[in-house]
């Protein structure tokens, strides 16, 4: 899913990386909890998260994540935007809390990362 599509289903405001929306994402990850991101993301993941101190980023690059989604309408300050642009990390905002915007994105093809092998 290009990160434009989820910019539009998810009624997103675009922070940084504008020029970036048509890179793709292939999962989804939510989580508040940067030591679960670090230990499932893979790349082409799109993280979602209520966090918006600059550890998210950091923990972003270390997984090689391209694009976060602060939800709750939550906006970050300018060095954490600043060090998203640094790593080319597009960074959006949704109003939707981080459930309904798991499930918006499921229903719209984006699966998510089992944290477990079935």
């Amino acid at each position: 899913m290009k990160i434009r599509e989820i910019r539009d289903v998810l009624n997103a405001e675009v922070l940084w990386g504008e020029d970036l929306l048509d890179n793709e994402v292939h999962y989804a990850f939510s989580s508040d909890l940067m030591s679960d991101v670090l230990a499932f993301a893979k790349r082409g993941t799109i993280l979602l998260t209520g966090l918006i101190n600059s550890q998210v980023i950091r923990t972003a690059e270390m997984a090689d994540i391209n694009a976060i989604l602060f939800v709750r309408g939550k906006v970050p300050d300018k060095e954490v935007i600043r060090l998203a642009q640094e790593s080319s990390i597009v960074i959006l905002t949704t109003k939707y809390t981080l459930y309904t915007t798991s499930g918006i994105l499921y229903n719209h093809g984006l699966r998510g990362i089992e944290a477990y092998n079935t």
